[in-house]
Formats: structure tokens, sequence, C-alpha cells
């Protein structure tokens, strides 16, 4: 019973489309482009090309769902129709037209007043994301400049102050990343006007007042906040806590760009003073003088003065006479200052001290450069001389090392590091702050710091990315090895300053000494062996350390990707000995007889052997000492017999002699 009730409904409901008008029907005379009828004394086109309709938004409604009106009973229907009302499916949208500028201008019979077809068009509606669409991104500009380009009729006869604004829009950054490089998601009229609630900014709903703007910026500027704290300091830019400024105060509402405008005190009331050469300080007789040509050049050239001299008071007939402190730098540059007020040089400035230096002292005043421009003494090649301006030995920041690094600016110098850089001009080489950072500079000792032992690994990664890699699987990796003992990091065995070429017979030489630090009693076995005793005699080519074990991937034997697992021990012997094998490379190589129970043989062979020679030598030396009072005796009775046998010879000569 249920379903037979459905069903009456469902036809009741239904009488009217099946009867009604069909598309066919009115395209039979809407479908010839010749097609025109006088509407107010105009010829108008009431041609409608099928392909356009069906395409559209509307492709799937009957032309009698929007012109309602028409009698499928009586064809040809009158030639004066009711105005389709889009708000009738569109109610939502209609409300907020009703509301603004537009909807209004409507309601009061202003011919110029916009409708929904002078921008959506009438049967070829397309989607908006359809970038044919006549509301497509990059089509809103010229769309609105129908009425608000400069010299439309809206600007004329209602004398709105339009102020060139699609001439400047289209040369802010938004217009220029919306038409000239088909940025679709920079902002356009719509954006920021709404599309069918456009209010005055004076109205308190409209998304251009003052208290909305920052809301519509944000929507696509959505961490505006953060970045702006990354430069300015919030109690500066922001007068309530987490309640957004006018951005219109700051970037001009049609010709936004990349730099901030000037305000407050221009910049020529403080070179009527400051232009002249022989001005100077009436305190301490120090010059005045501001070069504004070098100013123009530096990276301050599109900030006024008052917005770093921010003490001036134009009421004054010199407003700087107000100033009692030097400029703050991190009023813009905010995060760097937090950086700099818990580094080493922050500390001595807030302990007055009077060698700690200052933004100005690295950076300059007013000619300050950006680090990429060779010029600057924060470009990469003067970084050494800046930070030996203090750090050279015998300036004023060695008397405060504690350690035993010393001429820390001579050694960089000779170091890879500074050769690369002094003498090749390889300006992507570490230099100080790469290690130490620019502004964050804390002692070793600190968890904090980029120099930590902790930390170095990272900071030495930021270059050498790829041996970070290897270096955080090897077996000096905390990630790797859970011991309570200090493991090595790159300064252990490359040092600081000092760093040398890894292929230089200077650290091939060195390595196993340095090796040799922790692994003290396979390095004696190793000086044992034939590699480590020609490395002693000065040999470099012979196997070290590193040759077998890998520089920064050293993994257990155990592990399949060791250079002396099983599988690839026997071709890291090849790498010296062409042809080892795998008998070859059974050789043990830290082999000691010392050890009775990891090589019982050769402890028993060393001490059997050498037992074999003492005990000889004991016997021999036994013999011999036995051997020597009987040998003694021998020689005593030697002499006599041959005293006696010499007498007898001159008694015999004697006698002869007689006889003759």
């Amino acid at each position: 019973m249920n379903k037979i009730i459905s069903l009456l409904v469902f036809i009741i409901l239904s009488f009217p489309q099946i009867f009604s008008q069909s598309n066919e029907e009115c395209l039979m005379c809407h479908d010839d482009p010749r097609f025109k009828a006088k509407i107010n004394k105009r010829t108008v086109s009431l041609h409608v090309s099928p392909n356009s309709f069906t395409s559209s938004v509307h492709g799937d409604l009957d032309c009698v769902d929007c012109h309602e009106d028409i009698d499928a009973e009586n064809i040809p229907h009158r030639s004066e129709l009711t105005k389709v009302e889009c708000g009738d499916c569109h109610d939502e949208v209609q409300e907020l037209y009703v509301e603004c500028f537009h909807g209004k201008a409507k309601e009061k019979g202003d011919p110029l007043a916009p409708l929904c077809q002078d921008c959506h068009g009438n049967h070829d509606i397309i989607p908006v994301k359809d970038h044919y669409s006549a509301v497509a991104p990059l089509k809103i500009p010229s769309l609105c400049g129908r009425c608000h380009r400069e010299g439309t009729p809206v600007q004329l006869q209602r004398n709105i102050p339009q102020d060139r604004i699609l001439e400047n829009y289209s040369q802010s950054i938004h217009g220029e990343g919306l038409l000239n490089k088909g940025l679709v998601v920079s902002a356009t009229c719509v954006s920021c006007h709404s599309p069918h609630r456009i209010l005055p900014h004076t109205d308190p709903r409209s998304t251009i007042s003052r208290q909305n703007i920052a809301s519509t910026c944000a929507v696509c500027h959505a961490e505006i906040e953060t970045v702006h704290r990354q430069i300015i300091r919030g109690e500066l830019w922001e007068k309530q806590a987490h309640i957004l400024p006018a951005c219109v105060d700051c970037h001009q509402p049609h010709e936004i760009r990349r730099v901030y405008y000037d305000y407050g005190m221009a910049d020529k009331d403080c070179l009527e003073c400051h232009d002249n050469p022989n001005i100077v300080a009436s305190t301490d007789g120090r010059s005045l003088f501001i070069n504004y040509e070098e100013l123009k050049l530096s990276r301050h050239t599109n900030i006024a003065c008052g917005q770093c001299h921010s003490e001036v008071n134009l009421s004054k007939h010199r407003p700087c006479e107000t100033i009692e402190k030097d400029v703050d730098c991190s009023t813009c540059h905010e995060e760097v200052g937090v950086e700099y007020s818990i580094s080493m040089h922050g500390t001595l400035v807030a302990e007055m001290d009077e060698n700690a230096p200052t933004c100005k002292e690295c950076h300059g005043t007013h000619g300050t450069l950006g680090r990429l421009n060779p010029q600057s003494p924060t470009f990469a090649i003067n970084i050494p001389n800046l930070c030996g301006k203090c750090h050279r030995e015998g300036e004023t920041a060695t008397v405060r090392y504690t350690g035993t690094e010393k001429d820390i600016v001579n050694h960089y110098s000779q170091s890879i590091h500074g050769k690369g850089l002094l003498k090749s001009g390889l300006t992507v080489t570490a230099t100080c702050t790469d290690c130490h950072t620019a502004h964050k500079v804390l002692p070793h000792t600190n968890p904090e710091s980029s120099i930590n032992h902790n930390n170095i690994s990272n900071t030495c990664g930021t270059c050498h990315h790829g041996i970070e890699e290897q270096f955080a699987k090897s077996v000096h990796s905390p990630l790797i090895s859970d011991t309570d003992k200090e493991l090595p990091v790159c300064f252990d065995c490359h040092s600081a300053h000092e760093i040398k070429r890894a292929d230089t017979e200077g650290f091939k030489l060195e390595i196993m000494t340095q090796c040799g630090r922790c692994h003290e009693e396979i390095a004696e076995t190793y000086f044992d062996t034939y590699h480590g005793k020609v490395s002693q005699l000065g040999y470099t080519k012979t196997a070290k350390c590193y040759d077998c074990h890998g520089a920064h991937d050293i993994l257990p034997t155990i592990n399949p990707e060791s250079k002396l697992s099983r599988e690839n021990v026997v071709e890291t012997c090849r790498t010296c000995h062409p042809s080892a094998n795998r008998q070859f490379a059974g050789y043990l190589t830290h082999a000691t007889h010392h050890d009775p129970d990891k090589y019982p043989f050769l402890f028993w062979a060393f001490w059997g052997m050498t037992g074999l020679l003492v005990g000889t030598f004991i016997i021999a030396g036994a013999h011999t000492l036995l051997w020597l009072p009987r040998s003694l005796e021998w020689r005593r009775k030697l002499k006599k017999m041959k005293k006696e046998n010499d007498e007898k010879s001159e008694i015999n000569e004697e006698n002869i002699e007689e006889k003759e």
C-alpha cells in the first residue's frame, strides 16, 4: 500500500514536467543565429547555442525551469517575458547581493547596476574553476575593470574616486603574480572585496573594513603573524596581543609590493643637518655626517630614518635631540635579536663589557650591505678578518680563552676550509659563522651551542650531508651504540680549526694515533703487525685503520654492509692486494700473543719459543760460567809453559854462540 501511495505522489509531482515545453521546442527558434527581437527600442539577439548551453552549469535544466512564465500550450510565446531571477535557486547568494553596492543600485533602478548575467553570462555559464569561465581568476581584473577602470561611466557619472585601481593592481605583487605569471591562487578583486557582498570599507560588515582587513588577508597569508614576528617585535607591531593591525597601514590597498612605505619623518628633514660633512656631536666630537648615497645603496634603502631612529620628535627644532639611546636593531629583526641576546656577544653587552661586539661593529650602520655583496664585511671571504678583529691572537677576545685553542684565525687560514676560502675563493666553504652561527654564538659547553659535542655532527652535516648520513649509521653514532663512554665526533678526528685534507700524508699518519686514543689495546696490536711497523717508519701507502674499517661508515663485522663482513672482506683486501682470495683474507690482522683466550695457539707458540730460547741461553750461560775457572787455569799453565820454553830457547841460543 505504501509503495502505491509513493508512486501516486511521484506522478502528481512530476505531472507539470511531463507536459512542460521541452528544450528542443525552444531551440526550434532560438537555435537560429539570425533570431533577434526589439526590446526597449534595442535590437537584441535571441540566439542560444545548444552546445554552449548543454556544456554549461545549467546544462541539465530545462528552459522553463528558469523562464517560468512561458505558456507551453501557447507557442510562440509572448515576446516580453519576466526577467529570470537567479535568486530563486541561489537564495544565499541573492541575500548577499541585495545587501551590497550592486544590489542596492539595482533596487534604485540604476541602469549601470551589474546583474548576475553581466558577470556570469546567460546560457553559457561555466564553473569558476574552468579557465574559460567569465569569472575565472585570470579574467576577474578585466571583468571588474569594465566598470571600475579609470574613465568608465561608473567612475565619471557617480564621481567615485577610483585612483587608477586596475592599473595599480596590475603593477602590484598580486597583479604580477596573476597576470604575468599565471598564478591563479594570487589575490584578485573578489578575494578581498568578496564576489557578491561588496560593501564600503566604512561598513563594519565589509571584508575590507579596518577591523576585518587583517582577517581577509589572512585567508591567504595564514601564517602572517608568525612571519611578521620574525622581523618585527610583537609589541611594536600589535597594539593588542594576537590582534593583527590593519594591513593597509603599511601595504597600500591596490599597490601592494615587497617594500615598506615611508612614513613618519621624511629623510629630507634629517638631511638638512646630517648632509653636512662638517657636522659633529657636541658631546664627543664624532662626525654626524650621513652619506645618503651610501644609505640608498644599502639593505635599508627603503627604510626611512624615523623607522630606525624612532625617538625623533617632530615638534622639536632639532627632532633628533630627543634621542637618548642607540638604534635597537631587534625592533625589526626580532628573531635575530633573541638569538643575539642569549649569545656570548649579547651576554657581554648586557654586562656592559666595553669589548662586546654590537650589530653595527659587524654589519655597519647606514651602509649595511647584504652578506652576498662582496663589499659587505659579512661576505664569506671577509668573515675571517671580521671575526679576527677580536679573535686574532693578542686581540680582546683571546683573553677569555680557557682551553687549548690558540691562534685560531691563523690555524683556520691554514686549514682546508681556510685555504678553500682565502686562496681558492670558494665562498661556499665553511667560515666562522657556518660553524658557530652568525648571531647565536655560544661556548661548546652549552647544550644549545652549534659546536656542542652533541650538536657538532649536525653542524658539519649542513655541508657534509652525505657523510653525516654515513656517520649516523656507524658504531660511533649514539643512535647505534648504547654506551656510557663518550663517542667520537667530527672534531675528535679532524680537529676544530686545523682541519687537513684527509688524503695528505700528515693526516694519514696521525689518524692511527687518534684512533688509538680510544682503542688503545687494538692500536698496540696493529703496531705489532707488518702494516703498523711500516706505518711507523712513515710509509703512508700501507693499510691504516680506515682502509679496512672505513672512515665514517664503520659498522660491526656481523653487519653485511661492513667492509669486514664475510661478504666484503675479500674485496676490502683486494684494494691493496689484487690477488687476495678467501684464504688470504683469513689473515688475523690484530692477532696478539698476549691474549691466551682469543689466540691460544699464538700465545703458547710465542711463550714456548721464548722459553726454549731463554732455556738455551741459560744452559749455555751456566756451562760457560762453570767452564770459566778451568779455562783460566789452563790459560795460567799455558803462560807458564810458554815462559819456560822461551827461557830454554834463550839458553840454547847462548850455547850455540859460545861453541862458535
